[in-house]
């Protein structure tokens, strides 16, 4: 007797999303730093439809007046990489910092000796809650004057600029190694003293606190609203991105995103210059009618 061909169950729907987390530069903003009307509205309509949304950057939390300014101040910001949470509610110039993972400045030393010893000719600069300082032969990156210059065992030191802020992130920048190889080399002499990682498309690297991320802080954030990996929505474009969109249950890289963000998502969506964000938003939305 012949038994009767077994079908594969169907597969459930993911759950709703409660929350929804994007990276800025590359992604919900365009090559020009703005964020197009069409998105705005899409961040508005996913806030009046209960879902959280979160902007998870490398950058600091001052740098975030000109994105809360376009987008009416909504939820809250992991920047950083993860280093800080900042709600920005208030609006521009009302920033409060909610949570703060520093990097020790002894860690930070040894990152700087250690990476110094692998690639001679880094150049580095000091990412603080309210300041910034950096090498002099440093270059002019960045949307600021340093606050102060000197080298970075200075800068760094017990008794350093900014002594009593806490530091968040170091900047080290080669001019002649590939990033990708930069960032290889830089993990590896590192090792798990801090954690490294990249958002440029130069060899420009972000230096953290052991285990600090965007997934983790997200990690942290959602645990403490009770919302499960499978609840969030991820998007982004860059190395920096890629725990994130791994650990999200949903989770989708931009078009012009790096090949191996695109190989870590579960999906794509169109480029940052083409409201990719707000495209998949809207479909998002548009699933729960």
């Amino acid at each position: 007797m012949t038994s009767a061909p077994r079908h594969p169950e169907p597969a459930s729907a993911p759950p709703a999303p409660r929350l929804i987390a994007t990276d800025l530069d590359g992604t919900l903003l365009g090559d020009d730093g703005k964020v197009s009307p069409r998105t705005v509205a899409a961040l508005a309509a996913a806030e009046d439809a209960g879902i959280e949304v979160f902007f998870v950057t490398g950058r600091p939390a001052r740098w975030m007046d000109a994105v809360s300014a376009h987008v009416h101040g909504h939820g809250l910001a992991i920047c950083g990489n993860g280093a800080a949470v900042v709600d920005l509610h208030g609006g521009p110039g009302a920033h409060r910092f909610v949570k703060v993972r520093e990097l020790a400045r002894q860690g930070a030393l040894d990152a700087v000796r250690l990476l110094r010893e692998a690639a001679p000719g880094t150049m580095y600069a000091v990412e603080q809650t309210y300041g910034f300082h950096q090498e002099p032969e440093y270059p002019k990156m960045h949307m600021e004057i340093p606050d102060s210059l000197a080298p970075a065992d200075d800068l760094l030191a017990p008794d350093g600029p900014g002594a009593r802020e806490p530091v968040l992130k170091i900047l080290a920048f080669h001019h002649t190694l590939d990033p990708d190889d930069f960032l290889t080399l830089a993990r590896t002499a590192i090792g798990e003293r801090a954690s490294v990682t990249r958002s440029s498309p130069s060899a420009l690297l972000e230096i953290a606190g052991p285990g600090v991320s965007k997934a983790s802080t997200l990690a942290l954030c959602c645990a403490e609203r009770g919302i499960a990996p499978a609840e969030v929505v991820a998007f982004g474009d860059m190395p920096n991105d890629i725990e994130m969109l791994t650990w999200a249950g949903r989770s989708y890289a931009m078009g012009n995103a790096h090949p191996a963000v695109s190989a870590a998502a579960t999906g794509r969506t169109s480029t940052n210059n083409e409201d990719g964000v707000a495209v998949m938003i809207e479909k998002l939305l548009a699933e729960r009618v």
